[in-house]
């Protein structure tokens, strides 16, 4: 069994389709998931699971919506794909501002075009750089007035999108490896 990331969005938002940390725990383990921790309350678990990470996602959500009432979009990376984001980190002084620096995962790869007219627009102060399946984004001044912030949209991108800020990415990978 391969571990994997998953990343739920959606949950416990503004008190919004709550999701308790431990039930969903206990969901996952008597599921067959073996090795089940959550990290923070806004749905990142790190499991061990048979199978591959694109058929993961979909089995999450069915298994959430059915048991918790709860119907989340799930987006899984395996550790090494995790890895590879951290390695791919085209800001590198981002990290400086890790709550400020956010990477956004994605279901799949969007449009040429789209990356094409977001990395190409003038977002200043902030950045943005597309990488295959993730979308760094770098909001120095904060994401509150951030015009690309209210850009990185599903509709937009036309694939689902869930972001976590670098301070969780990193102790996602950590948790992950053993």
């Amino acid at each position: 069994m391969a571990k994997h990331v998953a990343l739920l969005r959606g949950i416990n938002v503004g008190g919004h389709r709550r999701v308790s940390m431990p039930d969903l725990r206990d969901v996952l383990a008597a599921a067959g998931y073996e090795d089940v921790v959550t990290l923070l309350q806004s749905g990142n678990v790190v499991l061990r699971a048979k199978g591959s990470a694109k058929a993961l996602g979909p089995a999450l959500e069915a298994l959430i919506d059915k048991e918790l009432g709860v119907d989340p979009l799930v987006v899984v990376r395996t550790h090494a794909e995790l890895g590879a984001v951290i390695d791919a980190n085209p800001f590198p002084d981002a990290a400086g501002h890790p709550k400020l620096f956010q990477v956004s995962f994605l279901s799949a790869k969007p449009k040429a075009a789209v990356v094409k007219e977001l990395e190409g627009a003038d977002w200043a102060p902030d950045r943005v750089a597309f990488r295959g399946r993730e979308i760094y984004a770098d909001y120095p001044d904060g994401m509150q007035k951030s015009k690309l912030g209210r850009a990185l949209t599903d509709k937009r991108l036309g694939v689902t999108a869930t972001a976590r800020n670098w301070n969780t990415v990193l102790k996602l990978h950590e948790l992950s490896a053993s």
